[in-house]
């Protein structure tokens, strides 16, 4: 993976003032960037030798940065220490809509030098790291989509997210003219990550309204991750520089959710290795939901009819199979766009090495609506999905007891999180009626 710019170009750069400020990010349990501001010529003269200091908190935390317990490897006893964040330079590039701005993603070790297990990027890097030892490489691309609104996120703050206007006022899917109407925004998103370095393929409208998605080129797994990391954050910016607002809810509202297709294929396998590649999803799918449907919102969209998967099924070119099969790759249809990729690209990593390893036989595909099958369904509660992937051996054997716990807790964060709250829909049924 070469970077979109190099760490000579970076020093030029900064020496002429061109780049005054590097973020240096990390990617967090929630599939988001966080990291800090450097002044760049202290990321070039010390940080890019000895790393930057990073509370380890960020990695024990909940979706609203609450310090929650459980984690063994962060906690008020353990006084909330120091990881250090050291730089990839394989991931450096410019951020074109932030003036005078270079980002930089980061691994994490301990001060020891060991890496930090649970961290997304690390567990991806153990998954590519098993198949390399097979001389194999993982290819993926993911397709998210979301939800733009003419709100910007404040006022969807201050109005509690309600009564929010989308950009699109019926589906778009494929429409010209409906997409054009919100070119201002997209446009601006494909040219800036253009800029980034990320090579931008199209731009569509989707089913719902104000629903769209951008589509970048396929490529070695860990560039895909880091690079769809960089472009939800940045659509996000990007919204908000345009006074819009970007949801990637899976499950907006009642009618179509946001989905993450992701594409995958691995260069040195036989067509018969494909095959038990491709078994293995199938075997592990319900064990493995938890690392594609990471939170409560996730399982509203498995719904029937939805183009968003109910049943373990696999097909050639099948939208409504879990598993679809297209010319030497698969798709898996099951992920939200609410999904951490690293996560889910270690699973489908997981468990195509599972297949491999135990021989499994491809059952045959299904020909005509998996919804109406007798195939068995996803889990339809993240509580399901918890139980199941505590019980996985394949993820035990793939991923580590570390990992395997740390990620349990965070499922049981955030339904205890669900469940302690009062919610609208309880006041609308029970305010007056009860």
């Amino acid at each position: 993976m070469s970077s979109a710019l190099t760490l000579d170009q970076l020093r030029t750069a900064v020496a002429n003032g061109r780049v005054d400020t590097v973020l240096l990010a990390l990617t967090d349990m929630q599939g988001r960037l966080q990291g800090k501001r450097l002044d760049a010529r202290h990321f070039l003269h010390e940080v890019l030798d000895e790393g930057a200091e990073a509370c380890n908190y960020l990695l024990a935390v909940d979706v609203d940065m609450n310090t929650v317990g459980g984690y063994a490897m962060s906690s008020w006893e353990r006084g909330y220490g120091d990881f250090e964040m050291v730089p990839d330079l394989a991931t450096l590039r410019p951020v074109p809509w932030h003036d005078r701005t270079a980002l930089c993603l980061a691994d994490l070790r301990w001060a020891d030098g060991k890496p930090v297990v649970a961290s997304p990027r690390q567990i991806l890097r153990g998954q590519l790291a098993r198949l390399e030892e097979r001389g194999l490489e993982a290819f993926a691309g993911t397709e998210l989509e979301f939800i733009v609104f003419k709100d910007t996120y404040e006022e969807a703050f201050d109005r509690s997210y309600r009564g929010l206007r989308p950009a699109n006022q019926y589906n778009v899917d494929y429409s010209l003219l409906g997409t054009a109407r919100v070119e201002p925004l997209i446009g601006r998103i494909r040219r800036d990550m253009t800029a980034a370095g990320l090579v931008v393929e199209d731009s569509k409208g989707e089913c719902n309204d104000g629903q769209h998605e951008i589509n970048f080129r396929y490529g070695p797994a860990l560039q895909t991750a880091d690079e769809h990391s960089i472009y939800k954050n940045g659509a996000k910016e990007i919204a908000a520089l345009e006074g819009c607002a970007i949801t990637y809810m899976a499950k907006f509202n009642e009618r179509e959710g946001s989905s993450c297709h992701i594409h995958m294929s691995v260069e040195g396998l036989s067509e018969g290795e494909f095959e038990r590649f491709v078994a293995g999803q199938l075997a592990c799918l319900r064990e493995l939901t938890l690392l594609y449907a990471p939170n409560i919102n996730s399982y509203k969209r498995f719904a029937s009819a939805s183009f968003a998967p109910t049943a373990v099924a696999w097909g050639h070119d099948n939208r409504t199979c879990a598993v679809r099969v297209l010319h030497g790759r698969f798709e898996l249809r099951l992920p939200g766009a609410d999904v951490n990729p690293y996560l889910a690209l270690s699973g489908m990593i997981a468990a195509g090495l599972h297949g491999l390893d135990t021989a499994l036989e491809l059952e045959e595909p299904v020909t005509g609506n998996a919804y109406a099958s007798d195939k068995p369904h996803v889990p339809k509660t993240l509580r399901a999905a918890r139980d199941l992937f505590a019980e996985s051996t394949v993820a035990r054997e793939a991923l580590g007891e570390e990992v395997v716990a740390h990620y349990v807790n965070n499922a049981d964060v955030e339904l205890a999180a669900f469940e302690a709250a009062v919610t609208d829909w309880e006041r609308v049924r029970g305010f007056e009626r009860l």
